[in-house]
């Protein structure tokens, strides 16, 4: 399972799968931040943790021969304060050089990982049909 992710440079997950296609859209695992071995990157930086997980999400959908420009919805999902939900927020418009795609920002009290503090959910359909390249 998640071979084709492994391949990309994600860490192994828990018994669920990353990504399944269907037809023009990528239903995608809620990406957190994660390095290549499993390891929370950024423990009380959620900036940084965003960040990560846009970079994991990116390379599920190329993965999967689906772009960036692919993503139609987001859902940003952060524990912690205020500031903490900004500071999220902020790497998420500078990752989308400010052009984000329709989102949601969510404070809630706690994630699956220990010291997670950010997860990232999309929404991600396709123009092309499955034989293009994006």
């Amino acid at each position: 399972m998640n071979e084709i992710e492994i391949a990309a440079g994600l860490s192994p997950t828990p018994g669920y799968r990353y990504a399944t296609r269907v037809g023009d859209q990528l239903f995608v695992a809620g990406q957190v931040p994660h390095d290549t071995r499993g390891n929370i990157s950024g423990p009380g930086e959620p900036a940084q943790q965003a960040r990560r997980c846009l970079d994991n999400l990116q390379l599920v959908l190329e993965s999967h021969s689906f772009a960036v420009s692919d993503i139609r919805q987001l859902t940003v999902y952060v524990v912690g304060t205020t500031d903490d939900l900004s500071a999220a927020w902020d790497a998420v418009a500078g990752w989308f050089a400010h052009d984000v795609p329709p989102a949601t920002l969510l404070g809630v009290a706690r994630l699956g990982y220990h010291d997670q503090l950010v997860e990232v959910d999309a929404t991600v359909v396709s123009d092309r049909t499955e034989t293009e390249a994006p």
